[in-house]
């Protein structure tokens, strides 16, 4: 080989390991987008949807599936947290409803934000919330009580998922944390990561 075709050959190298490099450098930065694109539009690890509207009302299925409502806080959260209601009864493509009640027991002003999932993990794709209170920072004065609206339905096409029939009871749980606060940014971070949430 000649010293020519050694230098061409090193360009060559050279030109392909950069390429490398540079997608390397750029999925490392797409991929927190990309990963929550594919967790929304899957649901995976419990990765609910977001919707406008409600099914038509001729969309809405027999089938009725059990919603339970879970709710928990971060120690350092001087609140009081709960559902409303432990459980409701909704038929697929139903509208269902839940409020959970916030009350800030300090003597000072505390916001909060809460994260979210679903179980079992796979209905994620299915299960649809069109007004929820989570991912916003939700701020209580001192003493003041709140009511934290849900509105939601299941998708009907759940019921076309063989992978589905076993399912019966969906929780949706949300946990609460201090807004700012090292234990929110590592509860996201497990979120994304599908970890469980430590409080």
């Amino acid at each position: 080989m000649t010293d020519d075709e050694l230098i061409r050959k090193n360009k060559r190298t050279g030109l392909i390991v950069l390429v490398v490099l540079f997608v390397m450098v750029g999925l490392s930065f797409a991929s927190v987008p990309l990963y929550n694109l594919f967790c929304r539009t899957t649901g995976f690890g419990g990765t609910t949807q977001v919707a406008t509207q409600l099914p038509d009302k001729s969309e809405i299925i027999d089938r009725v599936i059990t919603i339970r409502f879970d709710a928990n806080k971060a120690r350092d959260l001087p609140w009081d947290f709960k559902p409303e209601i432990v459980s409701m009864k909704v038929k697929l493509g139903e509208r269902g409803f839940a409020n959970f009640i916030s009350r800030n027991k300090s003597d000072q002003a505390v916001t909060g934000m809460a994260i979210y999932n679903v179980t079992p993990l796979k209905v994620g794709k299915y299960f649809h919330k069109i007004q929820c209170f989570c991912f916003d920072q939700q701020t209580l004065q001192a003493n003041q009580s709140v009511n934290m609206p849900v509105l939601f339905f299941v998708d009907p096409k759940m019921n076309e998922d063989k992978s589905m029939d076993d399912v019966k009871t969906i929780t949706l749980s949300y946990s609460f944390f201090k807004a700012e606060s090292k234990k929110l940014d590592k509860a996201v971070d497990d979120y994304y990561e599908d970890k469980p949430l430590t409080y």
